[in-house]
Formats: C-alpha cells, structure tokens, sequence
C-alpha cells in the first residue's frame, strides 16, 4: 500500500497534492476510513470530545474534513470481538485508511490485536497518518515518545519502513519537541530517522520514501 506519513495531518497544499496523486482520482470521489484508535491510549486526547472531533472531522481536522465521498469509523479495539468477514471487505474496498495520532505503542497493540497490521500490506488503500497513526509504521518509536507499555514492555513498532519519526518539531504546543531534543532522540534509534514538522509528511511508495514539506524537517 501507499503511506503518507504526517505529522499534522494534511495541512497545506503540497501535502493536499501529494494525497490526490496517490489516490490517482479526486477526493471528492474517494471512499475513507478513520482510525481514531490511538486517541484512546494517550491521556492528553480520549477517550471523550476529541476522539469524537477526530470522527467528525471537526474543528477543521485535516484528515476527515478535506471533502471525501464518505467516511466511516473502523474502530481496531472493536474488530477482535466480530467475524472478519464483517469489517475485512469494507477495507479492503475504501481508498484510503486516514490514521489519528494518539499514542503510537496503543496503536501498534491494537492493529496487531484486530488483524490489521497484517492486512495492510496486502491493501490497494492509501493510508494517511498522524503523529503516532505514522510513528507506528516504523520500526521502534524510541523511550522519548514512550507512554502507554505493551505486554511486550519494549517499544518496537510494525516495521512498514525502514525509518523512524520524531513528530511535531518545534510544536508550540510541545516546548520539549526541539531539534536538539530530535537529534538526541535520534541516539537511541537504531536506523534512520526524521524529524518532522506539522507541515511536512513523508511519501512512501513501493519502500521509496519522498519529503513533501512547506516547513522545517531533518534526516538524522
């Protein structure tokens, strides 16, 4: 499948470009599925109004409001508990899976719990992540941005890239998310890695990885 692997979410007009070229048809004609899942596991988001602004796609959320012929809610803590011939067709024929951020070792559980980590490789969808819905792609997410611990107490994630982000550089909301405290992340993860603003996303076609940013990033 096709990733784009945002910070922000669909912020500005390149990133905006660069979700219709792989959708190769217009959004307005593009079925959608969100995944507020992660939400759930990070004490500063759900459960509560803002898993509930995320599905809404309000105020002005840049994944579910860009105008998508439909949207449903594939919620993964769900999917366990009912047959996969319920739910594995319905994503199996969306054009893309838009991922919120949260807390990315939740995330990573619960698509290994439901099934859907290893259905996506096989998926023609576009999939658009958040914060930690892009974070979980990588191979690990390192101790800066561990907060809920998996039964496995370690923090590898689904390893769908060869790289790691550090999200929301110089976030004003996240004083801590400096370049320097990047660059120091970066010490402790094994490969490659990013560090990524709200403005920038990264485009990963066939294992080939694209920078599409309007704002402040660095590979380190």
């Amino acid at each position: 499948m096709k990733l784009l692997l945002t910070s922000g979410g669909v912020t500005n007009r390149s990133i905006h470009n660069a979700l219709v070229d792989m959708l190769d048809k217009p959004i307005a004609d593009s079925t959608a599925l969100c995944i507020p899942t992660a939400m759930y596991g990070h004490p500063w988001v759900g459960p509560g109004v803002k898993v509930w602004e995320f599905i809404t796609g309000k105020p002005g959320n840049p994944m579910v409001d860009l105008g998508w012929k439909s949207v449903g809610v594939l919620e993964l803590t769900a999917l366990p508990s009912i047959d996969k011939d319920r739910w594995v067709p319905l994503v199996q024929e969306t054009d893309v899976l838009l991922v919120s951020g949260g807390d990315a070792l939740y995330l990573c559980h619960w698509m290994r719990q439901s099934g859907l980590a290893d259905l996506l490789p096989s998926l023609n969808a576009v999939y658009v992540g958040m914060s930690a819905g892009s974070m979980v792609m990588a191979p690990e997410i390192g101790e800066y941005f561990v907060g809920w611990t998996p039964p496995s107490g370690r923090d590898e994630t689904l390893s769908m890239v060869d790289f790691s982000l550090f999200a929301h550089l110089d976030h004003e909301m996240l004083p801590g998310n400096t370049m320097a405290a990047a660059e120091k992340w970066a010490g402790g993860i094994k490969g490659p890695a990013y560090a990524i603003d709200d403005q920038t996303a990264i485009k990963v076609i066939d294992g080939e990885a694209e920078v599409i940013s309007e704002g402040n990033w660095k590979q380190l």
